[in-house]
């Protein structure tokens, strides 16, 4: 049946969908906490696309199309307010996060402007400059933009590098430069495409070597700055990490800094994951070194629970932006300037339309407080020991991870009968396919969902199980 509710009682519509939503969504939630919960949908691909049926209709299908579409987007999905959902470096969202995205949607504004988003734009520069003081960027200029995700973050830090360390480039292109890029061989994808995206070519970045605690090799760095100068390389950009994707590692960022200083590079900290063990006194020993970053990427929506995505640039003067991005198009931009500071957000980026993705963070901000965003860290890091001490006290696991693991990432092998005498590449193909059968059964039993990672040494694939939830 096609709602017929008239254009002028948009406020009679929207509290009818609100009201109907607000009972699916809160029985949904608990649902998810009760011991009948269960993770969710385990179908692959084809499967779910056989079974469920998406189309577009001809007529409009109204309120019960509405309510039908959400049932199936929800009986089809993860559900990540499971406490089994110890996939990805994500988890839940909350109670504020529901909130702060409802009243993006209710504003349906574009954060590129001062004039159609006031209070969106000094929220973002306040809660910009806040964040990256806790990292050490104290002037009175420090601050920071969102971009969509912590690719999109690392991406524009290697373009902002480029045109603040040679302006040549905004308006000529690389040119003869030889650009080189530099990054552990743990750090993220996101690195090797920004130096594609950048038309530096893939083959510009070089990969460091790790230590054994999956740090950066800083010793191999600077031997390879040397061999790249002594190739023709122009020395541009290096990438240190603030926990990595699949250990965790933290990067020794003095060490970094003072090469980096020593050979005038751009220093990136890619901290998506592991920045935000700023907000635990226990834990943010770990980015001693990060105050003489150039730039910083954190991301809320990983450690701190705020909704995807909410992914921030930070860096020492927010002034950096507008100088490696700006075109100044006066058809948009009018209030640009008002003084020193920016209010035109989006002439500091490479693109136009723009999400208040920080609205999210100043919510959760306000909400838990810096104190309560530092209580939820240090439990996580703590279920995260207890399950690796447990790990690595039985005879059925092999631990993999540093015993604490240095960020909430517990990685192991199940110890199967069969692999105890195998060559190693027998005993690879028996890990990966033991790893991968088990991951699928927890997953199908609808209770657990974990993920796994190849080890470097050829040994297989092992358990990666992320603590990253609030409870």
């Amino acid at each position: 049946m096609t709602a017929t509710i008239s254009p002028s009682s948009r406020a009679d519509e929207l509290e009818l969908v609100l009201e109907s939503l607000t009972k699916t969504f809160v029985e949904y939630v608990r649902v998810a906490d009760s011991p009948s919960g269960t993770i969710g949908s385990s179908a692959d691909p084809k499967a779910l696309a056989t079974s469920v049926n998406i189309s577009i209709p001809e007529e409009g299908q109204g309120i019960e199309g509405l309510l039908k579409n959400v049932d199936t987007v929800l009986d089809n999905s993860v559900v990540t307010w499971h406490n089994g959902f110890l996939d990805k470096l994500y988890a839940s969202n909350n109670s504020v996060g529901v909130a702060g995205d409802l009243l993006l949607s209710m504003l349906n504004t574009n954060v590129h402007v001062f004039t159609v988003s006031p209070a969106l734009t000094l929220i973002e520069k306040r809660t910009g400059h806040e964040y990256a003081k806790l990292f050490g960027f104290t002037g009175s200029r420090s601050g920071g933009l969102t971009f969509p995700g912590g690719s999109y973050s690392n991406i524009h830090s290697l373009h902002i590098a480029r045109s603040i360390l040679f302006p040549d480039t905004k308006t000529e292109g690389n040119g003869n430069h030889k650009f080189a890029v530099y990054a552990s061989n743990h750090c993220h994808y996101s690195v090797e495409k920004a130096a594609i995206l950048c038309g530096l070519g893939s083959r510009s970045l070089f990969k460091v070597n790790t230590r054994p605690d999956g740090t950066m090799d800083t010793d191999h760095l600077e031997q390879l700055i040397q061999k790249t100068i002594q190739d023709g390389y122009t020395p541009l950009y290096i990438n240190g990490t603030a926990g990595t994707t699949v250990y965790g590692s933290f990067d020794d960022f003095n060490a970094i800094a003072d090469i980096s200083e020593k050979y005038k590079t751009w220093f990136h900290i890619d901290g998506s994951w592991g920045g935000n063990v700023i907000f635990s006194s226990k834990q943010n020993y770990k980015l001693k070194g990060s105050h003489r970053a150039n730039s910083i990427t954190v991301n809320p929506h990983k450690m701190l629970g705020v909704p995807c995505t909410c992914s921030f640039l930070l860096v020492p003067d927010e002034a950096t932006f507008q100088q490696a991005n700006s075109l100044q198009a006066p058809y948009l931009f009018h209030n640009s300037h008002d003084g020193d500071d920016n209010f035109d957000l989006a002439d500091g980026t490479m693109g136009c339309g723009r999400r208040s993705d920080a609205l999210k963070m100043y919510l959760a901000w306000n909400w838990y407080g810096t104190k309560g965003f530092g209580e939820r860290i240090d439990h996580s890091f703590s279920v995260t020991e207890y399950l690796a001490r447990k790990v690595h006290e039985s005879d059925k696991f092999t631990l993999i991870s540093d015993l604490p693991p240095p960020c909430l990432q517990t990685c192991f092998y199940f110890n199967h009968p069969s692999t105890q005498f195998k060559s190693i590449s027998e005993k690879a193909e028996e890990n990966s396919n033991h790893t991968r059968q088990i991951v699928s059964q927890l997953f199908k039993r609808g209770k657990f969902l974990v993920d796994y990672s190849p080890h470097s040494s050829g040994t297989g694939e092992f358990f990666r199980v992320v603590v990253n939830s609030p409870k």
